[in-house]
């Protein structure tokens, strides 16, 4: 079943079954994918690069910090801050 499903659907399915609680280090996320795919691999490190590099662009990824990864949903959005900006203006007499 696994075999047919893309790498970051695939990705997205396993952090799922992980939960909210258990964001996965980006490589053991990546060898579990291409475990699951029975996917032979020549060279690992083009691999990972490569299935790294499609979670990274997929917006339904987020970057949790440390190499690990977790699902965008899980995380509240991001607020931008401004620094009010009020300047002092001194008069010299």
């Amino acid at each position: 079943m696994d075999e047919n499903i893309s790498e970051v659907d695939l990705a997205y399915q396993i952090l799922s079954e992980a939960g909210k609680d258990n964001p996965i280090y980006f490589k053991k996320l990546i060898r579990e994918i291409i475990a699951r795919k029975n996917k032979t691999v020549q060279n690992e490190a083009a691999a990972i690069s490569e299935i790294y590099t499609m979670i990274n662009m997929d917006s339904r990824f987020q970057h949790a910090g440390d190499g690990l990864w977790g699902l965008t949903d899980w995380y509240p959005p991001e607020t931008k801050r401004t620094r009010s900006s009020t300047t002092k203006t001194t008069v010299k007499a």
